[in-house]
Formats: structure tokens, C-alpha cells, sequence
């Protein structure tokens, strides 16, 4: 298949006046939190859109609101009924987060004394964090604690590795991944339009 047209990672869409608008105020937030420009390029990040259209795929016990896009809701209910039939529990830890959120988080960190290049290394710069789509699942499940690697010994991630793809998820970061991220085996992308 021909990617010639398509844009390099960290650029938006050439020709788009919204997308240039969206790329110019995320340039404008890596500025304000001291990350360079080249953010996206350099570590093969590509821009990603905020979700416009989200549903509630979970309320949690706090009242906390999980949301989705309604496509990526209806594939992870579908994901966790099968899971159920197996004997697995799936719980879902976080969906959708904007790109506003994501800046608070980073800097809520760089506050508590962590280096902007640490802070890279778990968590995805404004703007390039696949759960401003609305698609990304942080995946949990009862005995393990959330957002651990850890969780790739139970067998949630084992029946998850065998069969998301069916239900259009992928690991979005594995181990040695070439974006400069830790390896996050709880975290999963719904492609739209794909079945493994």
C-alpha cells in the first residue's frame, strides 16, 4: 500500500483549516509546558482528534463517567459479555480524555517535581494521546491494581492477547514500542473498522 500522501507522524492533515487550528493550539500547550515542537515527529506520534461525539460506557462507583465513542462502547460491551462467558472480568479504567485534562495532568506532575522527559515516558504530550479519541481503553481487572504492568500475568491480558482484536482492539504500546513510552499492557485502541 502507497503512504505517500499520507502525513508523517506528528503533522496534521495538509489542506484542513480546522486541522491547522488544532495544530497550532497544541504546538502552543507542548510550548507552554517546555516540550519541544518536533514532539510528534520525533517520537512517531501522530496528532490525534478529540472525540465530538462520546456515551457513557461506565459509571463508577465514585460517579466518575467513563465515556466512549458509541461504536468503541458498543465493541467493548461485546468484548466484555464474551469475556464473561470465559470466566474473565474486564473493567473498563478510563476512555476518553481530553486534550485539556491531559495538559492538567502534566502539569499537576512537573508541580510534584517530575522532569517533563520522565513524564513523557508514561504519559502522551496534548494533543497525541490516542484517548482524546475516544477510542483508547485503560483495561483493568478485580485482584490486580489498575495501570500496573503486572497486569500482563492475568488472565484478563492472556484471553484479551488471544481475542480483542475480534472486537477491533490492539496493544497501542508493547514492550521496547518505538514512541518512547513505557510498556502499557492494560492500554488498548479500538480501530475503527477492524476485526483480527
Amino acid at each position: 500500500m502507497d503512504h505517500s500522501d499520507s502525513p508523517r507522524p506528528g503533522t496534521p492533515p495538509t489542506g484542513d483549516p480546522v486541522a491547522a487550528a488544532y495544530a497550532a493550539s497544541i504546538r502552543d500547550r507542548l510550548t507552554a509546558l517546555g516540550i519541544p515542537e518536533t514532539y510528534g515527529v520525533d517520537r512517531g506520534l501522530t496528532l490525534q482528534p478529540e472525540a465530538d461525539v462520546l456515551e457513557v460506557a461506565r459509571v463508577v462507583a465514585d460517579g466518575r463517567r467513563i465515556e466512549l465513542q458509541p461504536e468503541v462502547a458498543a465493541a467493548w460491551r461485546a468484548m466484555v459479555a464474551a469475556a464473561v462467558v470465559e470466566g474473565i472480568t474486564l473493567l473498563l479504567i478510563s476512555g476518553f480524555r481530553s486534550v485539556q485534562r491531559q495538559q492538567e495532568i502534566l502539569e499537576r506532575k512537573r508541580a510534584a517535581g517530575e522532569t517533563i522527559e520522565s513524564i513523557l515516558r508514561v504519559n502522551a504530550a496534548p494533543g497525541y494521546s490516542e484517548h482524546h479519541t475516544g477510542r483508547a481503553v485503560d483495561i483493568g481487572t478485580p485482584g490486580c491494581p489498575p495501570l500496573e504492568e503486572r497486569f500482563e500475568e492475568t488472565p484478563a491480558y492472556g484471553w484479551l492477547s488471544r481475542n480483542a482484536g475480534r472486537y477491533g482492539f490492539s496493544l497501542s504500546y508493547p514492550r521496547g514500542n518505538p514512541n518512547g513510552l513505557v510498556y502499557e499492557p492494560w492500554h488498548w485502541l479500538h480501530r475503527v473498522g477492524d476485526r483480527g
